[in-house]
């Protein structure tokens, strides 16, 4: 080919190529850019990039290839883009990207690997960012990096088998962080220790079933958490305390009955916030959340999927709809020594209702009137007395 040893770029996509033979680019000294995406490449032989020291984009993707050497790799020193995403690679040697200091892009994803061991990426330490997504991976550690990941600022995990981190302290400068799609049931509490330039975390479609309060500690920066599709059934007052600037934060569809008061108090900008989906339990713990959605609902997306389970009168109402009037707690023997000790006395027309009660607990009457045909009508009495021994409520008119 004239003048070939002058290309900079060589572009073989979407060809038939089942094989690369060895010496096959060795004329083009001045090649920047190889792209042999989409072929039916199954093997590399060693010293293939031997020749290609300019070269800064290798895209391999959408092949067939199982195995991956590091003499494959000998010689492009100056790579800082390599895409092997979507073969069938399964295993990666500790060696393998030790030629490739200035990489600042690798695209693992969409292979078969189970297991990474340590120092894999260590010599990476201009790495911005690495796609492992749609792998087969069950742990991830910062020892990967060899403690030493200095610029790496996108890390993609969506779709592994994950089912514990640690020692991420190493990702000083991790911005987007995505965990969606695994099998995380738990976060250790130093999980984000240190990584405290995270903006963008998605841990979605997990089995998460609670979160320690310091989890998300001192990660100001943050202004996503996805949290949505796991099994958190509480959450805790103070667990995003520290995150003042998030824009999204996404709970929706969890097993979640309330929040605590002052959960959604600290965010100070426009947000947006998803609720949906869990099984609310409209009960008198459920005042906060619906103060704060009245207060705030342009800010809720899908409002009107927000429902109540339970009790009975009020599933599938949305909470918007209802008057806090509703939201009460019925009397039980977790609030009472003893039921029977209530009395009901008559005297003209009012009824008596006094219970003994243990605990300095407020006391909420939900009185019944139920008509010949049926229907029913309800009303609310709370004892505003927060220590009381006896508890009189009089109910004229009756």
């Amino acid at each position: 080919m004239p003048c070939a040893g002058n290309l900079t770029k060589l572009m073989l996509n979407f060809n038939m190529f089942k094989t690369v033979l060895p010496g096959m680019f060795d004329s083009l000294k001045k090649l920047e850019t190889l792209q042999m995406k989409g072929n039916v490449i199954s093997n590399l032989p060693a010293f293939l990039l031997l020749h290609l020291h300019n070269l800064r984009v290798l895209d391999l993707s959408q092949n067939k290839i199982q195995d991956v050497k590091r003499e494959t790799f000998s010689g492009p020193a100056k790579l800082e883009i390599l895409k092997l995403n979507n073969n069938l690679i399964s295993n990666l040697t500790s060696d393998l990207f030790h030629n490739f200091s200035k990489l600042e892009e690798l695209h693992l994803e969409g292979n078969n690997i189970s297991e990474l061991a340590d120092d894999s990426f260590s010599v990476l330490t201009k790495l911005k960012v690495l796609n492992l997504r749609g792998n087969l991976l069950t742990s991830f550690s910062g020892k990967l990096f060899g403690f030493n990941a200095p610029n790496l600022k996108e890390l993609n995990l969506k779709g592994n088998m994950l089912t514990t981190l640690s020692s991420l302290s190493s990702l000083t400068s991790l911005t987007d962080f995505i965990l969606s799609s695994n099998q995380l049931s738990d976060l250790p509490e130093d999980t984000f220790r240190n990584v405290t330039a995270l903006e963008n975390l998605d841990l979605s479609e997990n089995q998460l079933t609670l979160l320690p309060e310091m989890v998300f500690n001192e990660l100001f920066s943050i202004k996503a958490i996805h949290l949505n599709k796991n099994n958190l059934s509480r959450v805790d007052a103070n667990l995003f305390e520290d995150q003042l600037l998030i824009q999204q934060l996404y709970l929706s569809d969890n097993q979640l009955e309330s929040l605590p008061l002052g959960l959604l108090d600290p965010f100070v900008i426009q947000h947006t916030v998803r609720l949906h989906g869990n099984p609310w339990k409209c009960d008198c713990h459920m005042w906060y959340l619906h103060d704060w959605v009245l207060r705030n609902g342009r800010d809720v997306e899908m409002l009107d999927r927000m429902l109540c389970s339970s009790p009975g009168f009020l599933r599938r109402r949305a909470v918007v709809s209802i008057d806090k009037d509703q939201l009460v707690c019925e009397v039980s023997r977790d609030a009472t020594t003893d039921l029977s000790r209530c009395r009901v006395q008559a005297s003209g027309d009012t009824v008596i209702v006094n219970c003994k009660v243990d605990k300095c607990s407020p006391l909420t009457v939900r009185l019944q009137f139920q008509e010949e045909d049926g229907s029913i009508t309800e009303h609310y009495l709370k004892n505003e007395s927060k220590c009381s021994n006896d508890t009189v409520i009089d109910i004229p008119g009756l």
